[in-house]
């Protein structure tokens, strides 16, 4: 659960750090977009009916009524982070979505009457058996809650609530709370959003969920150590029996590994344990976490002063893969030790939750898309603020007889697990967190206008492009999947998004490959208070060996835009998620580019294939 610091004054960070790093950019150019924005709700994103949303919670599937159900945190007396409740939705295939009208589930108990905060589901009842749906939910009775204030012991608790309807109508459990608070012991920043799971601990071998254990967790953090994941043992017979066995891992304060990993904070929200597979067997552990408490740099340049990140709240949304201990002899000891560890998404994407869909044995995840760039009165105007995110299947990617990277060295790079084949070759067999949009997606595709190129040798931005190489748009709903072969000659590869005609106003997503940065530049505004810095993300491609010698890989970006959100992902291993405050309802074209170093002419790089869908919809 994402909390802010005081529930009466839902922005005041936010502004702060506005005031603290103010735009650079000139504001009386005239060819800033004015400060109008859209308003308009995004078309195949989930929002709530109105007001303030949140973390996604109580993600599942319900057998029973072949169902799949997304809470999240909503506001519906307000646009203003308060009144934290269960919002409701459910779909048959994760694209088309029926919303409630009403929240599931509001404050109203001794125990939660400050607020219903993030949890999980379990289609099952309380004592394990099939045909209820479960809420284990974090019940909060005091408020502020924020780690850079002293804890409140009792303020957040565990609860249990079941829905024998479908998720209609909730009756809370007399044992209310299960867990009363973290444990007596340590001293906390924060303990909160229970999540469910079983875990194989320290199995890599691809054995099964039979052979696994049944546990839940919190987030937090211990003060003045770490922050931390909080491991409970839970009987699956009995979802109100939690016992405290220890912290997940230890990395301390602030752990930044490198560029490739960032900063891991103080304080943890809405963590996931999920132990991933690939296809010979290969299992590894993973967490997915929020993050709070970043370090920003003691003197930024003016090239971080103009990232989006550096007007944001100083958090992140991370991963990290952890190597189960062998021994464990006490809860003050931690089961899991660090492994590598990387970024879930470089943008504005928050409070990442999951769940195992039986229907297609893969790990879903969802999170919170804020709308923290956009300042309040704009944003009350619209009289909504954020959104869910796309589902995103997460999986254990593997790459093999990798040679190298573009330009750093693999024991270099912290995002990745790389060991040695037996080979002559020098070859490496890497591991990473796998991240993709999830395949039923193309429903949206439905009725939509589609089109293709393939085979393009690109040009500059700079000399007049060419007509083979960019798609018209009638819409600001669309998908694209586009694939380029890089040259050494490469100084800059990408795409241009135009919200004029005549491609004035644009926001350019590009890799370069000499410092393996993959960056979206939006276009600048002329509303100083709106953050349209660029996005960035450390990204390289890998050169493998095979029959044909050293190949490198392609590079290839899948992007959805959605009226004002624009998802990106590229090599389905680094994603970036962004707003575009742009006037205009339509997007009005995609064009491909190319820039060679020293202003060669050689061909720098090829647009392998581009297909384009103009009109997603999701009520196809």
């Amino acid at each position: 659960m994402s909390v802010l610091l005081d529930s009466s004054d839902t922005t005041s960070t936010r502004l702060q750090e506005q005031r603290l790093h103010p735009s650079t950019e000139n504001h009386n150019d005239p060819n800033l977009i004015p400060a109008k924005v859209t308003t308009g709700k995004p078309f195949f994103h989930l929002t709530a009916p109105h007001g303030w949303i949140n973390d996604p919670c109580g993600l599942g599937y319900d057998p029973t009524t072949g169902l799949y159900h997304i809470f999240f945190q909503w506001n519906p007396w307000g646009n203003d982070w308060g009144n934290m409740s269960w919002g409701h939705a459910t779909s048959t295939n994760l694209v088309s979505w029926e919303i409630s009208p009403e929240p599931a589930m509001t404050p109203s108990a001794e125990y939660d009457c400050r607020g219903v905060f993030t949890g999980c589901l379990k289609p099952t009842d309380v004592s394990g058996e099939p045909g209820a749906l479960t809420a284990i939910y974090t019940s909060v009775s005091h408020l502020p809650i924020h780690f850079t204030l002293p804890y409140t012991y009792g303020c957040e608790s565990i609860s249990l609530s079941v829905s024998k309807d479908g998720g209609k109508t909730w009756q809370r459990q007399d044992c209310n709370p299960i867990v009363s608070g973290p444990p007596s012991h340590l001293s906390v920043t924060g303990w909160r959003d229970p999540f469910l799971f079983s875990w194989r601990r320290g199995r890599q071998d691809g054995s099964n969920d039979a052979d696994s254990d049944f546990y839940g967790i919190t987030a937090g953090g211990i003060v003045g150590k770490a922050p931390a994941i909080f491991v409970y043992k839970v009987d699956p017979r009995d979802l109100r029996q939690w016992k405290y066995i220890g912290p997940l891992v230890d990395v301390g304060l602030n752990l930044r590994p490198s560029r490739w990993s960032g900063d891991f904070g103080v304080n943890w929200e809405v963590s996931n344990l999920l132990t991933l597979s690939n296809d010979s067997g290969d299992s590894r552990d993973f967490v997915i976490m929020g993050v709070e408490g970043c370090l920003r740099p003691a003197n930024p340049n003016e090239e971080m002063r103009r990232q989006a990140r550096s007007r944001r709240d100083p958090r992140g949304q991370m991963w990290m893969s952890v190597r189960a201990r062998k021994e464990h002899d006490s809860f003050h000891e931690p089961l899991s030790e660090y492994a590598f560890s990387g970024y879930f998404d470089h943008g504005c994407l928050y409070a990442a939750n999951s769940f195992w869909d039986p229907q297609t044995s893969s790990r879903i995840v969802y999170g919170w898309i804020t709308e923290e760039d956009l300042p309040d009165g704009p944003r009350h105007r619209q009289g909504w603020s954020s959104m869910i995110s796309l589902p995103r299947t997460v999986g254990l990617m593997t790459l093999e007889k990798v040679k190298m990277a573009r330009n750093s060295r693999l024991e270099t790079i912290t995002s990745i697990e790389a060991i040695a084949d037996s080979s002559e070759l020098n070859t490496f067999t890497i591991h990473t967190l796998g991240i993709k949009p999830d395949p039923r997606l193309s429903h949206l595709r439905a009725g939509a206008r589609e089109c293709r190129l393939e085979g393009i040798s690109l040009l500059p931005l700079a000399l007049k492009m060419s007509s083979k190489a960019e798609f018209s748009l009638k819409t600001s709903r669309w998908e694209l999947q586009t694939e380029f072969a890089v040259g050494k000659s490469c100084k800059r590869v990408g795409i241009e998004i135009g919200h004029s005609a005549n491609f004035e106003h644009r926001t350019i997503l590009a890799w370069d490959p000499s410092s393996e940065t993959f960056t979206i530049h939006r276009p600048p505004v002329s509303n100083p208070d709106i953050n349209h810095g660029h996005e960035s993300a450390p990204h390289t491609l890998f050169t493998f060996i095979n029959e044909q010698g050293e190949v490198e890989e392609t590079l290839r970006v899948h992007a959805f835009f959605d009226r004002s959100v624009l998802e990106v992902f590229v090599n389905e291993r680094t994603v970036i998620s962004t707003r575009i405050y742009h006037p205009s309802e339509q997007c009005f074209g995609v064009r491909f580019f190319a820039e060679a170093v020293n202003g060669q002419s050689s061909q720098s790089a090829t647009l392998l294939e581009a297909l384009c869908w103009d009109g997603l919809s999701a009520k196809a």
